[in-house]
């Protein structure tokens, strides 16, 4: 009789293969870490006005577009204005500018961009996960090269995808 012989790295390919056809099959798994029902199949994201003292024309609807953009990029759900399964509903609360490291003259090495966002997350279909929070970020720059004006739209950028990314984590990974 010829014994054959499997290699313990090819047993384990095939186990995982089979774990993630598995995994998949739920509807509660996806790559981007999410934890979305598989019920859950609709989301609506108001728009997110600006309420903080410093107002950029652009900032709010920047933010709720790239909020959109997030939940459309790592999720199978469809965004619709009403009647979700799903709710994104809030405010820009801050928007400010502070010194984040000082030089020896007394300016300014270093600014820091700092944004906060009131949000107010509904599930419709598990009430038990409703939250409303604060969701904080910066980012630190330099106007040493070029002027705030220069570089703002590209901080804001920034900042946002570090946003969206927390609220989403916070929504859909309960993190």
């Amino acid at each position: 009789m010829k014994q054959t012989f499997t290699h313990p790295a090819r047993k384990f390919g095939r186990i995982a293969f089979l774990m993630l056809i598995f995994l998949n099959s739920c509807g509660i798994y996806s790559f981007s870490g999410a934890s979305i029902p598989a019920e859950m199949k609709t989301v609506s994201v108001q728009f997110f006005e600006n309420n903080s003292s410093l107002v950029v024309p652009y900032l709010s609807q920047q933010f709720t577009e790239d909020l959109k953009t997030r939940i459309r990029n790592q999720s199978t759900l469809s965004l619709v204005r009403a009647n979700a399964d799903a709710n994104f509903e809030g405010r820009i609360t801050d928007y400010r500018i502070t010194p984040a490291a000082i030089q020896g003259n007394e300016r300014a090495g270093l600014e820091r961009l700092t944004i906060t966002v009131s949000v107010k997350y509904t599930n419709a279909l598990k009430p038990e996960l409703n939250f409303e929070q604060s969701f904080t970020r910066f980012k630190d720059f330099s106007t040493q090269g070029k002027p705030l004006q220069a570089q703002e739209q590209g901080l804001i950028k920034d900042i946002n995808l570090m946003l969206t990314e927390d609220i989403f984590n916070r929504a859909f990974a309960n993190w």
